[in-house]
């Protein structure tokens, strides 16, 4: 049994994982066969995933993603018209560390929200932060803090994660005070971070969403011109999943 001074010692220096190894080090005795070298070095790899784990649950949280979606969970049926293999290569997160953007467009409810959050939760598995927010939240966000003072704060926490997702990007055409915080938003993150927009209009048809047309040039040079592009076609998945409910009560 583990000495209850050790033991004490372990939980004020947080040595959570290395703890639970020992603990099992000890009700085991396969383990007394093992090397000091080879049950030290259990300890510390046991302590080092109990800290990754905490790390990423953190990231998870911070990110507040709408959806719990993974890459696997990713729907890559023919109709869908996905690049698989190209969605597949983003798992790789290199699109992060060169700063570039997602652009992810297609009708209500083929999923493009649930692919934002696969790949930014792939992203946050491999060390990255990301944020995701929809397009409306944000601009109320940035209204409600220029008013009590907080602007350049909530503006500041945009620009710092590597990943921000704006969802439902477009769904009205801007005012005056919102082109100006998106232009605002971009320019924190140009080339230093990389953003992932989800959209029901085309990309062709976004100018026409800017009233003010030379911040509309500044605003889509921002976002479209260093991007990938992901087009999804098909039914909405939203009223398959629904139909596939009412069949199964109605079963």
């Amino acid at each position: 049994m583990l000495k209850t001074p050790t033991i004490e010692k372990m939980m004020q220096m947080k040595l959570n994982g290395m703890l639970k190894a020992l603990e099992e080090q000890e009700g085991q005795s396969g383990y007394k066969e093992m090397s000091f070298t080879e049950r030290l070095g259990f300890l510390i790899d046991n302590e080092h995933l109990e800290r990754e784990n905490k790390k990423l649950a953190s990231r998870l949280k911070r990110a507040k993603l709408k959806q719990q979606a993974c890459i696997e969970g990713i729907d890559f049926s023919p109709r869908r018209g996905i690049d698989k293999n190209a969605v597949l290569t983003f798992a790789n997160c290199q699109w992060v560390k060169e700063h570039r953007n997602i652009i992810i467009t297609g009708f209500t409810g083929v999923g493009k929200s649930y692919m934002s959050c696969a790949l930014a939760h792939q992203a946050c598995m491999r060390g990255h932060t990301s944020l995701y927010v929809r397009a409306p939240r944000l601009f109320s966000e940035l209204e409600v803090a220029k008013a009590d003072g907080r602007y350049d704060r909530v503006l500041k926490s945009y620009s710092k994660a590597d990943i921000l997702i704006i969802d439902d990007w477009g769904l009205t055409k801007l005012t005056a005070r919102e082109e100006r915080e998106l232009l605002e938003v971009m320019e924190d993150r140009y080339e230093l971070k990389s953003t992932i927009i989800a959209s029901q209009v085309p990309i062709k048809n976004w100018h026409e969403l800017i009233p003010n047309k030379t911040i509309a040039d500044a605003i889509l040079d921002r976002i479209v011109h260093n991007s990938y592009r992901i087009e999804i076609d098909g039914d909405s998945m939203r009223k398959k999943e629904n139909a596939k409910e009412k069949t199964e009560k109605a079963v």
